[in-house]
């Protein structure tokens, strides 16, 4: 066979493999992806769950789009699937959450072979999709972490449970699983092991190493009388606390503090970056702390709320207040 031959062979056999990866259809990428998710990007089997669905989606509508090419994929399918989600009134959270699964899901077909670009590389989250977060004033915060009284084994348990929350700015998943190994109160630090088993070092505060401290030495011993538990935060049945039984007890604790029953765990969160920002703190060190992967999710709480931009002007500005 010549030379000629030999490479009009080579050629129709790559167009032959090309055309066979474009009929491809998802559930024949299904296991392949589940295992890049889960394995090579350690997400949670919830994560995989999500990312696998969105990846779906995005196919359903690029099929009846009839956008069925990969190859032929671009921003301008990406941003046509999105608007089409807002048309439908889709929440911001789901639009964003969207958003990333199509990039995690670009970069899989991209390592496969499947596509040859990055078809969402140049696609930057708009900035009007942005909620800021709700959270709490210093003065609600203080409401609600002095609600707890330290009449009952519970409510000094729950009292600690928040001021860590509130100290440490670590999500309420990383505080139910929190391990009695994994604080170490001389030091004043505690190892958190967030989002895809990744560890990093928290500082934590006087006031909240003492609620801590007693906690520890009077109201777990009495929640396990002769149990035992790994966990830090735990039940009289021994085991360690759930964020659903958490969340029950910071609404009780919301009411009696007189700030509603809408408080989330991830609301203190929230304030706790949000407060640390306002006082000057270093962008980089809440993003360490806090334990994101990207700046870009840390700058959201450099926002400035509406009531303090109001006293701002009131108190600053020449004509702000009549």
């Amino acid at each position: 066979m010549s030379a000629k031959k030999d490479m009009g062979q080579q050629v129709k056999n790559r167009t032959i493999g090309a055309s066979q990866k474009l009929n491809l259809k998802f559930d024949d990428l299904r296991c392949n992806y589940q295992d890049y998710l889960s394995i090579e990007r350690r997400m949670s089997p919830r994560s995989v769950e999500s990312y696998v669905r969105d990846a779906r989606d995005f196919l359903l509508w690029a099929q009846g789009a009839k956008r069925t090419n990969p190859t032929a994929w671009q921003r301008s399918d990406v941003v046509a699937n999105l608007a089409r989600l807002r048309g439908e009134g889709k929440a911001d959270t789901t639009i964003r959450r969207q958003l990333a699964a199509i990039r995690v899901f670009s970069r899989f077909l991209l390592r496969e072979g499947i596509v040859d670009t990055d078809f969402t590389a140049d696609i930057s989250q708009p900035a009007a999709w942005k909620r800021l977060p709700k959270t709490l004033s210093a003065e609600q915060v203080e409401r609600l972490l002095a609600a707890p009284d330290d009449k009952t084994a519970e409510s000094i348990r729950d009292g600690a449970m928040l001021e860590m929350l509130y100290a440490t700015g670590m999500r309420v998943s990383e505080l139910v699983g929190l391990k009695i190994t994994q604080v170490q109160m001389d030091a004043g630090f505690s190892l958190i092991n967030g989002k895809g088993d990744k560890t990093r070092l928290v500082p934590v505060g006087d006031v909240a190493l003492v609620r801590l401290r007693e906690y520890l030495e009077t109201a777990r011993l009495s929640l396990l009388k002769e149990k035992s538990s790994d966990f830090v935060f735990v039940t009289r049945r021994g085991g360690g606390m759930t964020r659903q039984a958490f969340w029950v007890r910071l609404k009780k604790w919301a009411l009696v503090a007189g700030i509603g029953s809408k408080v989330s765990p991830h609301m203190l969160r929230h304030s706790f970056a949000t407060h640390m920002v306002r006082r000057g703190a270093d962008l980089r060190a809440v993003q360490a702390m806090l334990g994101h992967a990207d700046i870009s999710t840390t700058e959201i709480y450099t926002h400035v709320d509406r009531d303090a931009l109001r006293e701002a002007i009131d108190e600053h500005h020449p004509r702000g207040e009549a």
